[in-house]
């Protein structure tokens, strides 16, 4: 299994889980944030958005006509953006944590955006949303080292927020918070320089993958009642989904978009 299929495995069961948590859940958590108040019935949209993400997790999973499943997913991850993010960042735009949530959402889309090139032409027959989708797959990278650069940034901008986050039996809690900042920044810039994009990629879906397993997942069985920390696990995975594409696309020799 190459690095491309294992990450877009990684990102359709990242995308199905997220569904099966706000079904469960009857909310929305994190992955998709709580919709506007002036969009009616609001206790319907959960569930609704639930199916969808668990319908096109799966086909993103199984290979299986990934380029409509990442039309739809593409189109929730941005009105996300424009009409959820954008406007709670708008509210105090110069505090520097308020962009993490809108950037963590394009980050998504561009893994989207990687997953509907992750195949070839002949493993999926729409050719016209292929072509589409192949014009804009410089976002991909653009949108994920973007996120991953200024994650960095936030490391060292709020150090004290995230050693909080390092495991307390792990030893030298402030130098990790610095050290993986770095890693972020560079793991980020790598992406969109076409000769260290492959390295790049796979070494930031490796570290994102060993977050998943170190942090995340002991986060979230510590409180089973924060579904916000379980829904990190997921989102988590589908970033190192999208950096895995993207390491299993540069290494093809072949232009991204091809």
């Amino acid at each position: 299994m190459d690095t491309s299929t294992l990450g877009r495995f990684f990102f359709g069961v990242s995308m199905a889980a997220s569904g099966a948590l706000q079904i469960l859940s009857g909310q929305f958590v994190r992955l998709v944030p709580p919709l506007p108040a002036w969009i009616p019935a609001p206790s319907l949209w959960p569930h609704m958005v639930g199916d969808v993400l668990i319908v096109t997790g799966v086909m993103i999973a199984l290979g299986r006509r990934v380029q409509w499943p990442a039309l739809m997913l593409g189109a929730m991850v941005l009105f996300d953006f424009l009409f959820v993010h954008l406007p709670v960042a708008a509210t105090d735009p110069l505090v520097g944590f308020m962009w993490t949530n809108p950037c963590k959402a394009l980050a998504m889309l561009g893994g989207v955006i990687l997953v509907a090139i992750s195949l070839s032409p002949d493993a999926d027959r729409s050719t016209g949303l292929a072509r589409g989708f192949r014009r804009l797959s410089f976002l991909g990278p653009f949108f994920l080292g973007g996120f991953m650069i200024l994650g960095g940034i936030q490391h060292f901008v709020y150090a004290a927020f995230v050693e909080q986050l390092v495991p307390a039996w792990i030893p030298g809690r402030p130098l990790w918070v610095y050290f993986t900042g770095v890693a972020l920044i560079a793991g980020g810039v790598g992406m969109l320089v076409p000769k260290t994009a492959r390295l790049a990629a796979l070494m930031s879906g490796i570290m994102m993958l060993l977050w998943v397993g170190l942090l995340h997942i002991p986060r979230a069985l510590a409180d089973l009642q924060d579904i916000g920390e379980t829904s990190g696990v997921f989102e988590a995975l589908a970033l190192s989904g999208g950096a895995f594409i993207l390491a299993g696309r540069r290494g093809s020799g072949a232009p991204l978009g091809a």
